[in-house]
């Protein structure tokens, strides 16, 4: 089974490509859902939370510490996931693939870019962040260009060139591996 790690910054379009990925039969792992899931019911990752921080888990500054203890959970649930899977393809849409260390466990890191403009306009179309929070949230990840520099495959969705079309040639770019 080939696994693709689907990443890209806020508003680039990496929940869309996963949506066409998935319309065409890829099954698709949203870790940012699972993650959430997982904070919530995981009694490992709720343990270990409450006897690091108590109350205060999600202070900004005890972030990093956060995610080592969610993440190697996330990576686990998504290991076992892939065995329920019987397609040929899967893959793990996460805005953090390669800073989580996620790309480690995928066989193709997918980027899915967007002017970082039209990223923003994006997102303050669908969130109720201010442009100020926005680009706060973009800059504290990894920029674009090295995302693009890690990624085996990268798909414009810069609104000059169709998403469909992309996702069949990575596809068939798949099938070819």
């Amino acid at each position: 089974m080939i696994k693709i790690g689907i990443t890209g910054g806020i508003g680039s379009g990496k929940s869309v490509v996963a949506s066409l990925l998935a319309l065409s039969g890829v099954p698709v792992y949203i870790a940012d859902e699972e993650s959430k899931w997982l904070t919530n019911n995981s009694p490992v990752i709720r343990e270990k939370l409450t006897a690091l921080f108590g109350p205060e888990i999600y202070n900004p500054e005890q972030l990093q510490q956060v995610n080592q203890i969610i993440h190697p959970e996330v990576n686990r649930h998504f290991s076992a996931w892939v065995e329920r899977q019987t397609s040929p393809l899967c893959a793990i849409e996460s805005a953090i693939l390669f800073e989580s260390g996620f790309y480690k466990v995928v066989d193709i890191s997918l980027m899915v870019y967007a002017p970082r403009e039209l990223r923003i306009e994006r997102a303050l179309g669908r969130d109720s962040a201010s442009r100020e929070e926005i680009e706060r949230r973009i800059n504290s990840q990894m920029s674009d260009e090295e995302k693009k520099d890690r990624s085996d495959y990268v798909i414009y969705n810069d609104n000059r060139q169709a998403l469909i079309p992309q996702v069949g040639k990575l596809l068939c770019w798949l099938q070819s591996q």
